[in-house]
């Protein structure tokens, strides 16, 4: 560790002469040298205490290695301190007035100029000569990119910016942390992030150095047109297309070896300067550096860039100037039809209208509004009748205006969007807690099963009855709602490329473990606890689960006694227990498994009930025991372990001193920690067994999953809404950071990602200010002075308390958001999107912890009880839920296995949190997004009372004027002009032609369908929200119109050949009876005729089989919905007429075959045929 006082002052040899620029850190200075006048450039980090493992890690690089030509020099760091404002620290390198090679591609860019290929090889060949310095001194770089390339006017080529740079020892090779700039990082490097046993090497920077060809190339990364957490996403799972379409940029450049996603047969940087592209800049130093050096000062002098750069990603400003300009407002046209229904119609846009458009519309049970494309639902706190099958049947395939808004058409949207389009669908569900997420989610589900009707009619029944059984684990009675979801949860429904639903799979995120075992004021344990209590007591089997009658157990015994008075009475309490055991046959768990579950839930109950008395003796005062051994006793049996080991387990714990085992006691209050502990473990691993059970329950069949190989998936997002309690703690401030995550979601793909691309392709559409939440989410979640990164810090320290955690925060977190409010203790505000919160510090870095003793772990593994032993013998993923063992789910989770129990004291809450976001967030940027937002009317859960400043203060703080505003001016759908041709050249075109995929064309289509206000961009049709569903419904007029045809045509050649059938036949009847056949066989010989009447009979059968057929024919082209009126009444009288004949024809065919086999059966035939015979032998 650098110590400040250690360091020089920087006054007696440097002088500040101006600002060139702002880094990640701090500013950058131009400074002369006192004492030879030569000139540099300073980056300063000021305020700062100590020197952190960034810049620590940056200063040894830089001192050890800076002697390479390829690597900027370094003159020192130094440290002015300053008592008032804090010190600052300095690090002196050299000055590359050139600028980076970023700024150079840009500038020549702009001028309608590239850079040669020469050039661009001179470039990398010297940037490859400074890795390989690094390289060879066991240094990976691990930001190599455009800006951290600089160029001396001289045409020098040095890499700078080290902070993130990493040491690799003789002991590891390899590094495992996911760091860098997200469109030049490696597959291999992102996956670090999202799978624990994921390494890289060296050869990491070796694909960074192509993406930075690319750039030298075209300008840009590839996916730099994605938001940077999507292209993190897009990077691992297509990293060969991106390089293939990027291939013809550098025309003969087989620089590619750079960008091979298995890094362990990609190139080294030895390699590559071998390589014939490179080699090409071997010898040629001199003139290339001239020719660069040439560029650089007309670049310089056409642009007037006189600021030097120093390479820490410095914002100019005439850089990014053609993105930030504001384009001038457009008008666009209203819908006419159904404007009640959709704010975007409203004359007058302001908030009073919009609220008062609102309680008109609750007043009259209209609990559904559409801003757009995206749902506003009020929860009406009761039940309505508009969800039956009825409904349902009304919102499929309907086209949105038929209707009024429900939560049904999002639904309908979404499965037309995948079956349409062939995409993944995402459904987000957002609000306040108790605004009616949950029930969305049921009707989304109830709706998605009846449009994906499946052959297998359990399986539909199997996914409804998902919900219900993990809301009785993970749901909860909190002082503003009585169904308040604990956990989240993300269930993706899987179908066919038909659109048949095959299967459902559903992940959990962070389940409030902390409720088992401690319930605020006013609120309850989970559900299944009284459910299961108070069906045990109607069945009169509490004593086989060790379950008291009179007094409830601790865990959910609450303030007012009478826990017992409710479960024994109460109807909803009986019959939510058989519904959930319905549920669990339904799905598919066997008995043994349902009974396991059950003695856990009720060893958890017994569990609360250990209590612990301090033992005091000669030589010990901090000893525990258990003085009544009846809870101890029954919560043992049902764990089915001894009672002894699991008293020693909580009484004591092991610890290993070199090489030595001791064995310590325990404090009462570390007793009863270990104890409540235990509880939160079991639940949490049992909810997580349970999660993983339905999963493969509920997985497609495998003769499916073979002949379809990939589905589609429609996946809906029901996570607890933000919380603002009387009292805060632990559980709200994850809840709340939940949500600010979905809401920065929401406004990247409503607000951010949509007026980014109207600037890309030059549209011409008015910007809708709104508020950005990212810096809020940043003061969460950046490491490493994030307030969870602080929060995992001080959860390290043994000694920390809540006192140094929250000391910490009012240190560390220089934000506007935060705030320590004076004169209460362990206390801290943040002023999230949805408002100022207080959050009580008390119990922060226990929650967080939530360590198990390595010694109740190997008491439970000893259980005789096979799902208990399963639970604690699986490994753990990063999100902290138990790993599957069943199936491949392991190789496709991005969160693969981290650990196996017992925990490691390094992996805490926070951090699980974090991850859990991390992968919401990899299943959500996958599909095509669709927003349901939730409005909670009025706190007191009163039905039909509208009030009007809760209502107010929601739609402020989620957007939904902006949202009216963007929806009214904007275009939420942009679609590739090649994607466009492909998918509706029918409106314009003849099905045998093939257009070309062509922005005329595009236009053709656009007149042809008689669409308005679309506009055209660069590479892309830009469509109101209203567009792509008038597009869909005349794609599907047209499909129509070719199914009509098809069904008739169909029929007129099954009529010809029923003809043809019946003219043979009666050819061949009039034959047979003209007695110009063959004489008839002898006796004898009779066997031989068999066949002749088998074949006869299966002729009649296809004679029925083709007047069915027909029948068929024309049953299905009655029915359809037929599209041209006129062809329909020129086919239908003959068609109707030769099927009346043919019918009468197949009645007499049918009298006649049964009158000939009553004759045969009777043997009238068989005489005549004798008689005739003795009379053709007589002489």
């Amino acid at each position: 560790m650098i110590g400040l006082e250690s360091l020089a002052d920087p006054s007696g040899d440097w002088d500040i002469v101006e600002t060139i620029g702002k880094g990640t850190y701090g500013k950058v200075y131009r400074v002369n040298n006192r004492k030879n006048g030569s000139q540099a450039a300073v980056k300063v980090l000021d305020p700062i205490n100590d020197v952190d493992e960034e810049i620590e890690a940056e200063y040894n690089i830089l001192r050890s290695l800076s002697n390479h030509p390829n690597v900027v020099k370094f003159y020192g760091m130094f440290y002015k301190s300053d008592d008032l404002s804090g010190g600052q620290l300095w690090l002196v390198l050299e000055l590359c007035n050139g600028g980076s090679v970023t700024e150079l591609i840009k500038g020549l860019l702009m001028r309608g100029q590239r850079l040669l290929e020469p050039v661009i090889a001179y470039i990398l060949y010297g940037a490859l000569l400074g890795l390989q310095h690094l390289h060879n001194n066991r240094i990976i770089h691990r930001d190599v990119k455009g800006n951290n390339i600089l160029l001396t006017t001289e045409g020098g080529v040095k890499l700078v910016d080290f902070g993130v740079s990493a040491q690799l020892t003789s002991a590891r090779l390899r590094r495992n942390t996911s760091v860098g700039t997200p469109f030049w990082m490696a597959p291999e490097v992102i996956a670090c992030e999202q799978q624990y046993d994921s390494t890289y090497d060296a050869r990491c920077d070796v694909w960074s150095l192509g993406i930075t060809a690319i750039e030298l190339a075209d300008g840009d990364p590839p996916l730099s047109e994605m938001h940077p957490v999507k292209a993190l996403f897009k990077i691992p799972r297509c990293s060969e297309s991106l390089v293939s379409n990027q291939k013809k940029v550098l025309s003969g450049v087989t620089f590619w070896l750079c960008l091979i996603k298995d890094f362990e047969t990609r190139p080294s940087v030895t390699h590559l300067l071998e390589h014939p592209f490179i080699k090409q800049a071997h010898g040629k130093d001199m003139a290339l550096s001239q020719q660069l050096s040439t560029l650089i000062h007309e670049q310089q002098d056409d642009c007037h860039l006189t600021s030097p750069h120093l390479g820490f990603e410095l914002t100019t400003s005439w850089l990014y100037s053609n993105r930030h300009e504001r384009i001038n407002t457009r008008k666009t046209l209203i819908i006419e039809s159904s404007p009640d229904d959709d704010l975007v119609n409203l004359e007058v846009l302001d908030e009073e209208t919009i609220i008062k458009h609102l309680s008109k519309r609750y007043d009259e049970l209209q609990i559904y509004t559409y801003v757009g494309d995206i749902l506003i639902a009020l929860n009406p706190f009761q039940n309505l009748s508009i969800y039956s099958p009825q409904f349902s049947k009304l919102y499929h395939g309907a086209k949105r205006a038929d209707n009024p808004p429900h939560i049904f058409a999002t639904a309908d949207a979404a499965y037309q969007g995948m079956v349409t389009f062939c995409k993944d669908q995402c459904i987000i569900i957002s609000g306040e807690s108790g605004a009616g997420k949950t029930e969305s989610a049921h009707l989304i589900v109830q709706h998605l099963t009846f449009l994906g009707k499946a052959n297998n009619r359990t399986l539909r029944e199997k996914i409804l009855q998902v919900n219900p059984l993990v809301e009785a684990f993970g749901n909860a009675c909190t002082a503003i709602n009585d169904n308040s979801s604990r956990f989240g949860k993300y269930l993706e429904m899987k179908f066919t490329p038909t659109g048949a639903v095959m299967g459902a799979k559903i992940s959990e995120y962070l389940l409030e473990k902390s409720r088992v075992i401690k319930q605020a004021t006013g609120e309850k344990n989970f559900h299944i606890f009284y459910y299961i209590y108070a069906g045990l007591y109607h069945q009169e089997k509490l004593k086989n689960y060790r379950l008291p009658d009179k007094k409830p157990p601790r865990y959910i015994e609450n303030q007012h006694g009478k826990v017992m008075q409710d479960i024994t009475s109460s109807e909803l309490y009986k019959e939510q227990f058989n519904a959930i055991q319905d549920c669990f046959r339904i799905i598919g768990f066997t008995d043994q498994e349902v009974n396991s579950v059950y003695r856990i839930l009720c060893a958890i109950l017994n569990t609360g009930n250990i209590e612990f008395t301090a033992i005091t003796s000669q030589h010990q005062t901090d000893k525990s025991e258990v003085p009544n051994a009846e809870a101890l006793g029954n919560t043992a049996a049902l764990l089915c372990i001894g009672p002894e080991e699991l008293q020693e387990a909580l009484t004591s714990h092991c610890v290993v001193t070199r090489g030595e085992t001791i064995i310590r006691t325990n404090t009462v209050d570390k007793a009863t920690d270990v104890r409540d502990a235990m509880s939160k473990a079991l639940y949490g691993r049992l909810f997580s067994w349970i999660v993983n059970r339905i999963n493969a329950l509920l997985q497609p069949d495998l003769n499916i999953w073979l002949v379809y190989k990939s589905g589609m998936n429609v996946g809906i997002l029901d996570i607890f809404g933000f919380e603002n309690f009387k009292r805060n703690s632990f559980e709200q401030l994850c809840i709340n950071i939940a949500n600010e995550q979905i809401q920065f979601y929401f406004n990247q793909h409503i607000f951010a990602l949509e007026q980014m691309e109207y600037q890309r392709e030059g549209v011409d559409a008015s910007l809708v200010e709104y508020e950005d939440n990212r810096p809020i989410l940043d003061m969460f979640l950046q490491k490493p002075m994030g307030l969870l990164s602080l929060l995992d810090e001080e959860s390290r320290f043994p000694q920390a308390t809540d006192q140094t955690l929250v000391d910490k925060f009012e240190d560390n977190l220089r934000y506007k958001y935060f705030w320590r409010p004076k004169r209460v203790e362990l206390c801290f505000g943040i002023q999230h999107y949805a408002g100022k919160v207080l959050y009580s510090v008390n119990g922060f870095l226990e929650k967080n912890r939530d360590t198990l003793p390595a010694d109740v772990v190997v008491v439970l593994r000893t259980s005789e009880n096979k799902l208990l032993q399963q639970l604690f013998s699986s490994p753990l993923t990063k999100t902290g839920n138990t790993a599957t063992t069943e199936g491949n789910d392991a190789h496709n989770n991005p969160c693969l296995v981290l650990f196996a129990p017992p925990p490691s004291p390094r992996f805490v809450s926070s951090m699980c949190w974090q991850y859990s976001l991390m992968d919401l967030l990899s299943k959500m940027v996958v599909g095509q997004p669709h927003f349901v937002r939730c409005i909670k009317p009025n706190d007191d859960r009163q039905a039909l009372r509208f009030c009007k400043e809760r209502v107010t203060a929601q739609l402020r703080y989620t957007g939904i004027l902006e949202t009216v505003n963007i929806r009214r001016q904007g275009y939420s759908h942009r679609v590739l002009f090649e994607e466009f041709v492909n998918r509706y050249y029918y409106l314009a075109f003849r099905a045998h032609q093939m257009p070309d995929t062509s922005k005329e064309n595009a236009v053709a289509i656009l007149e042809r369908a008689k669409l308005e206000n679309w506009v055209l961009g660069k590479t892309k049709v830009f469509l109101k929200y209203y567009h792509v569903e008038q597009l869909n419904l005349l794609l599907r007029e047209v499909i129509a119109r070719v199914v009509v045809l098809q069904a008739y045509t169909k029929g007129w050649l099954g009529a010809r050949r029923y003809r043809r059938e019946k003219e043979k036949r009666q050819h061949g009847a009039v034959v047979i009876q003209s007695g110009s056949h063959p004489p008839w066989p002898h006796p004898d010989s009779m066997t031989t005729t068999t066949p002749l009447i088998v074949r006869s009979a299966a002729a009649h059968c296809h004679q029925v089989m083709l007047c069915q057929e027909w029948d068929v024919v024309l049953y299905t082209a009655a029915s359809a919905r037929p599209v041209s009126l006129r062809l329909i009444s020129s086919f239908f009288p003959s068609v109707a007429w030769r099927g009346h004949t043919t019918r009468q024809d197949l009645k007499q065919t049918k009298k006649k075959r049964e009158e000939a086999a009553i004759c045969i059966q009777s043997g009238k035939a068989l005489q005549t045929w004798f008689q005739c015979s003795q009379k053709s032998q007589a002489p």
